[in-house]
């Protein structure tokens, strides 16, 4: 029961994100993907992707999707990797936001969006840079409260196994 209610909690989380009116990639996806996977464990990791998923389905499919689902897993399965402090995670986090960059970008040049050459992969980069600001942004605000609920979380075991 506890498993289905964090479950859908994530769930939950991550959809009402992205269906919440915001600035262009500035939802918890990258943080949550992260977080979840890092403190919960991969087993929570599938209910971020159908997350995912379903809010693609309502907001529409693009041809980059197995681009961007594909970064969200990664980021996942990367973040154990993270995990010893604070400042670790928030690096992950960064890293997992510059995963979904690259990843994802490189997904919309692979389609054709600026041009098989060097130049198209470049400039298709240069455009997606103000998109990257609110992706970071939007990681790091939502990687503060995770950071904050962990740190509430962690004190009020600390205080219940106390003598």
């Amino acid at each position: 029961m506890h498993y289905l209610k964090i479950s859908v909690g994530v769930f939950l989380a991550l959809t009402a994100s992205r269906f919440i009116p915001h600035p262009p990639n500035f939802t918890s996806l990258i943080a949550l993907g992260f977080y979840v996977p890092a403190l919960l464990g991969l087993k929570f990791l599938p209910f971020v992707l159908l997350s995912f998923i379903f809010t693609d389905i309502i907001l529409g499919f693009h041809n980059t999707l197995i681009f961007t689902w594909g970064s969200v897993f990664l980021i996942g399965m990367c973040s154990k990797y993270f995990l010893s402090t604070i400042s670790t995670r928030f690096f992950g986090a960064f890293v997992g936001a510059l995963i979904f960059f690259v990843i994802s970008n490189f997904g919309v040049w692979v389609t054709g969006g600026y041009g098989y050459t060097i130049l198209g992969l470049i400039e298709c980069y240069l455009m997606a840079t103000p998109f990257f600001y609110n992706t970071i942004i939007s990681t790091v605000v939502f990687s503060l409260i995770i950071e904050f609920f962990y740190f509430v979380y962690k004190k009020s075991i600390k205080f219940k196994h106390s003598p």
